[in-house]
């Protein structure tokens, strides 16, 4: 009885967000709200709102807000009283199909010969990592996507690149030209000396191959760098 009395008390809690949705639209929601709907319940201490409010307050990797929940784990977020598994499952696949539904909106307009719409595709993929990815894109002679591939997940800091490894999955793939991307966990796309050292060599080896690298794509925080609008290559 007791359980059922604080399950109605939790649903009143959050049918305050919910009323305003219902009447005003999403729009009108914070993100707390928004998060709250979905959580549906909180603790006997906590409303789903002040609930959604302390996950969204959790800093990790010294994001908060929305962009942290990409990089909250399962553990992390079921230290917050009041989240169990079934909670924490939840607020990940909203982080997941956040991200997929970014991917998916700049596909309508992907060209895989313009730097900005490969770099808008990928963002939502990359920016969130805390450690460096490489991803290789292999391309037909008209700049079309025939297959990506990891390359390699490195540290923090840094990523070791095998441009062997780079030319047999480009060999493979039968790719006429490739574009290669990566991220930099700091935020900042800016390359750095080996990032232009290392981009030098495969550009090199690719003329030699006949497999130009038409483009090296940083990711960093919802901002980018492109070796080719930059006249690095």
């Amino acid at each position: 009885m007791e359980q059922d009395t604080r399950e109605q008390e939790n649903i009143r809690a959050v049918m305050q967000p919910y009323e305003k949705f219902a009447k005003l639209g999403a729009d009108s929601l914070t993100e707390t709200e928004l998060l709250a709907i979905i959580l549906r319940t909180g603790t006997r201490d906590h409303s789903a709102v002040q609930l959604a409010a302390d996950i969204l307050n959790l800093s990790v990797y010294g994001r908060k807000g929305l962009l942290g929940l990409h990089r909250i784990t399962l553990e992390q977020l079921q230290k917050i009283k009041g989240v169990g598994p079934v909670k924490a499952i939840k607020i990940k696949c909203i982080a997941e199909l956040s991200k997929r539904m970014a991917k998916a909106r700049a596909w309508d307009g992907m060209v895989f010969q313009s730097s900005g719409t490969v770099a808008a595709y990928y963002m939502e993929t990359l920016r969130h990592r805390s450690t460096e990815c490489v991803v290789l894109l292999m391309l037909d002679s008209k700049g079309h996507l025939i297959k990506e591939v990891q390359i390699s997940s490195g540290t923090v800091r840094a990523s070791l690149i095998s441009i062997r490894e780079i030319f047999i999955e480009a060999l493979k793939a039968e790719a006429v030209q490739i574009i290669l991307m990566h991220n930099h966990p700091s935020g900042d796309p800016a390359p750095s000396r080996e990032d232009i050292e290392i981009t030098g060599n495969i550009r090199e080896m690719g003329c030699r191959m006949e497999i130009p690298l038409v483009d090296h794509i940083i990711i960093g925080d919802n901002r980018y760098v492109s070796f080719k609008e930059r006249g690095l290559l």
